[in-house]
């Protein structure tokens, strides 16, 4: 098999929200000695964008959502210790505390989850809180656990509004240049970023432990 084989069955895997055979592409992908990057970007990322895509399309559901998030967790605690083994003794692994959440009103946590589970790969401390989290838990989440960045995540364009919320609640709380503030998802980017004022955005897991790298070490 070729790496692009390993890799096309971790997608389909995700995609069809096939646990076991998520976690077993995996492997076998792990055991193949392919990069645990490329098996998180080009595998599991991959499959997810898919699943956010047709979950935005309405060709996918609820239950397939969450089919697809077992099959993606699966697969994450397979690389998983390939990634704590390539992060380890590195200049990437910063101790600081990570609030990581969907906003409310929207349910999805595939990429969250993702980059969730990278930061901590790289020694970050997550805490996830979830999908459908008010604005004020957030920011009172933050405050209660001295975090230096809050990840938010949001999928529908409905509930992006939110991530502004947030930034102008800190604002309003004279609070905000405590916060690293990313924002993610399939319809974020660098624009929507600059205008409600976020720190900034990345275009997969790797590079937002990159990104929080780069803001913490400023």
């Amino acid at each position: 098999m070729s790496e692009n084989d390993y890799l096309q069955a971790i997608v389909e895997a995700v995609i069809e929200g096939e646990e076991d055979d998520a976690a077993e592409a995996t492997r076998s992908a792990v055991e193949a000695n392919i990069d645990a990057l490329e098996i998180l970007n080009e595998g599991l990322m991959t499959g997810a964008e898919e699943v956010g895509k047709r979950f935005e399309n309405g060709e996918y559901f609820l239950p397939e959502l969450m089919l697809a998030g077992r099959a993606l967790k699966a697969s994450m605690e397979v690389v998983k210790p390939a990634l704590l083994k390539k992060y380890e003794g590195t200049e990437n692994k910063v101790k600081a505390k990570v609030i990581s959440a969907t906003v409310q009103t929207d349910i999805h946590d595939i990429g969250k989850n993702i980059v969730s589970s990278m930061l901590t790969a790289a020694g970050y401390e997550v805490t996830d809180m979830g999908v459908d989290v008010p604005v004020k838990s957030i920011i009172d989440k933050a405050e209660e656990i001295g975090a230096q960045v809050i990840c938010l995540s949001a999928l529908l364009t409905t509930s992006m509004p939110f991530m502004k919320d947030v930034i102008e609640i800190l604002k309003a709380r004279g609070i905000r240049e405590k916060y690293i503030v990313l924002v993610g998802g399939a319809s974020v980017n660098e624009t929507w970023s600059k205008h409600i004022g976020a720190d900034g955005t990345a275009r997969n897991a790797a590079d937002a432990v990159k990104v929080v790298h780069t803001l913490i070490s400023a």
